[in-house]
Parts: C-alpha cells; sequence; structure tokens
C-alpha cells in the first residue's frame, strides 16, 4: 500500500505540532507517492504498480470526526471527498457512517520493486556486501563500520536503514516496535469492491485491507506493543487470522473467506505517526531512516529525497519535523 495519508490524522498532527507543520508533513507525503510513481515509470521497473483511491472509513456510529477531517484536509490543499453513509453504501457497497476518498495514492508488488530498485543501482555503481555491521565509528574524518566478519567498511557518509532493529548510536523517545498480522484470501477478481481502492479505518487500532492483481484480498491489522518477539508473535497466528477473518466478514459480507496465506511481521512506528529521518545526533556523518508505521514505501522515498539533499548541501525544514531526537506525544 502506497499510502500518503499517515497513521495519524491531520487532525490529531494539528493537535500535537500546529496546522502548519502538520500539513506539511501530509503534502510532503502526497508529493513523495507521486515521485515514486513517476521514477517506477521513468526507471521501467515491472512491480505491478497501480494507481488507487484510498478509502479513510469512519470507525465509529458518527462521522462526525472525518468531517473535520476532511475540513482540514481542504484547508491544506489535499484532495479527497467526503462521502456519507448513504453515497459510501451506493458507491462502494460498505456500511459505515462515513469515508474519505482520496486520490493519489497506489499499490505494488513490494519485491519486485526493491529488486528493481537494486539492479538499477548496481548498474550505476552501487556494491552489496552481504554482512552484518556491529559497530559504528563516527571519530574519524570518515565513518568506520565494523562488520561481523571483522572487516570494516570507510564511507564519508552512512545511512541506516535497518528496519526496525537500530543500533545503539540511534536514541529516540518516540520511537516503539510493533508486530502487525495479516491474512490473503484465494483470488476473487469478480468480487471486491469498486476499483480495490485501498481501505484504512480510522482508529488507533490499525486495520487496512487492499487487493493483489490476481484479485486476492488482503486485510491485516491487530497490532501489539506487547507481542514482538518472533516466535510468539508467530504463535498468534491462528488466532490473529479468525479475527481478521471476522473482520473482513463485516466489512464487506460478500467476500470468499478461504484464506490461501496468512502471516506475521514486526516494524516500527512512532507515538506522532511522523518517521525518523536526518542526522543521528553526536555522530558526524552517520544518518538514520526509521519509524515508518504504516508509510513503509512512502516514507523511505521521502528519507531518499531529505537525506540525499542533507548530504548534497541543501536542508529542509522537515528534517526538524522529522528528526531523531524531536519531543513528542508520550508513545501509545
Amino acid at each position: 500500500m502506497l499510502l500518503w495519508e499517515i497513521d495519524r490524522s491531520l487532525t490529531e498532527l494539528t493537535e500535537i505540532y500546529g496546522f502548519e507543520r502538520a500539513s506539511r508533513a501530509y503534502l510532503a507525503s502526497l508529493q513523495a507517492v507521486t515521485s515514486l510513481k513517476s521514477l517506477v515509470l521513468q526507471l521501467g521497473i515491472a512491480c505491478e504498480i497501480r494507481d488507487k483511491n484510498s478509502l479513510l472509513l469512519a470507525a465509529g456510529d458518527t462521522g462526525r470526526q472525518l468531517h473535520e477531517e476532511h475540513q482540514l484536509r481542504r484547508r491544506a490543499g489535499l484532495p479527497g471527498d467526503l462521502l456519507d453513509h448513504a453515497m459510501l453504501l451506493d458507491v462502494f457497497g460498505i456500511a459505515r457512517a462515513a469515508a474519505i476518498v482520496s486520490p493519489g495514492s497506489a499499490d505494488a508488488d513490494p519485491m519486485q520493486l526493491a529488486r528493481g530498485l537494486l539492479a538499477i543501482a548496481l548498474a550505476r555503481g552501487a556494491r552489496i556486501f552481504e554482512a552484518e555491521a556491529v559497530h559504528f565509528d563516527a571519530a574519524a574524518r570518515s565513518v568506520g563500520v565494523v562488520l561481523k566478519n571483522g572487516r570494516e567498511i570507510e564511507a564519508r557518509s552512512v545511512i541506516l536503514a535497518t528496519g526496525y532493529v537500530m543500533p545503539g548510536i540511534v536514541r529516540s523517545t518516540v520511537h516503539a516496535v510493533s508486530s502487525s498480522w495479516a491474512i490473503a484470501t484465494t483470488p476473487q477478481p469478480h468480487n471486491i469492491w469498486k476499483d480495490g481502492a485501498l481501505i484504512w479505518e480510522d482508529s488507533k487500532d490499525y486495520l487496512y485491507a487492499r487487493t493483489t492483481s490476481a484479485g486476492g484480498i488482503i486485510i491485516g491489522g491487530e497490532d501489539s506493543e506487547e507481542v514482538i518477539e518472533p516466535d510468539a508473535r508467530d504463535a498468534l497466528i491462528p488466532e490473529k487470522s479468525r479475527l481478521l477473518t471476522q473482520k473482513l466478514a463485516a466489512l464487506w459480507p460478500a467476500a470468499n473467506l478461504e484464506i490461501e496465506f496468512r502471516w506475521s511481521g514486526t516494524f516500527d512506528t512512532t507515538s506522532d505517526g511522523l518517521p525518523l529521518i536526518g542526522p543521528v545526533p553526536g555522530a558526524k556523518g552517520v544518518y538514520a531512516a526509521y519509524g515508518y508505521g504504516g508509510n513503509g514505501i512512502t516514507f523511505s522515498f521521502l528519507a531518499a529525497q531529505l537525506i540525499g539533499d542533507l548530504i548534497a548541501g541543501a536542508s529542509s525544514p522537515l528534517l526538524g519535523d522529522f528528526a531523531l531526537d524531536r519531543d513528542g506525544p508520550p508513545t501509545r
């Protein structure tokens, strides 16, 4: 899901940081998805990328919160239309109090996208070393990266993009690790909602649904910050799959509930929904990109732009917004 909408609503971010900073993050995220789609087409990467609308569903009995969100988005110049219960039911066949439908998102095969980008990087002179980094030395004129096999790589700039596993030199008070679960149904291309819009729920208990190019339905969520160890996380796959199947039946009663795949994973989040992008305090020449939450690929593209520009000598107010040592709300 290449969503430009952020885990925290524009309303919530405005309450935390003010409208200017909140809208800046949303507009940057929208531009990141737009630019990423253009890059994929420009480079000719075959990754099943498809333009998609997003559908943000009300979680409660009224659409009041979404009405306020929609008004704030219009003020920020963000695209999207508010649907009441009757319109949502008529257009999408989904029975919720309200929804915001927005253009500008996409979906893609992430493995094909990653492989395509790596192949192009290699063709342009990048080198890949399969090794584990165990220590970083930023005291010298260059940054030394010590590998588990005893070798060392030196570079003028080092960017840490290691998923949810942070080395000890990176510290943040807004960062947290969370687990998530997902299921995928058997293909049912003639049995999906309008245009296979990317569905997510206006709730802190994250729930999302999308379709595959073959017409399967993927639904995920049931996130937990308490269960993050792989064995304990994976042991919950049967129970979480049952709950997700129930939620799919409630969301889309027409669905064929035969499950083809079920899985779990761990990812990093932040209490304000914004990424952690920029210099690592106290480690000259070391930069980091973490805290992507539900916007992994979108924020990774934004991180590449911001850090690349920073190394080249440019800056952006977004680097202050996304700073690793920023003060934010308490971790949820």
